[in-house]
C-alpha cells in the first residue's frame, strides 16, 4: 500500500511576471513598472531564501 503525496503546505514561492517591454509608458513615472517588477523580485528573493531554509532544517520526509 502506497502513501498518498499530499500537496505542500509550504509550496516554493514563483518569482513575478516580468513587465512586458511596450507596457512603460517612457514618461519617466514614479515608481515605473520596472521599478515595481525589481521591488516584487527583491521580495521574492527574500521569501525563497526564508523557504528554503525552512527546507533545509525540516525533518526528512517519511517516503520510504
Amino acid at each position: 500500500m502506497s502513501i498518498p503525496i499530499l500537496p505542500s503546505s509550504d509550496p516554493k514561492p514563483q518569482p513575478p511576471e516580468p513587465p512586458d517591454i511596450n507596457a512603460c509608458c517612457g514618461n519617466g513615472c514614479e515608481p515605473c513598472i520596472f521599478d515595481l517588477h525589481d521591488m516584487a523580485m527583491d521580495e521574492y528573493r527574500r521569501a525563497l531564501r526564508a523557504w528554503q531554509a525552512r527546507q533545509d532544517s525540516a525533518p526528512p520526509s517519511a517516503t520510504s
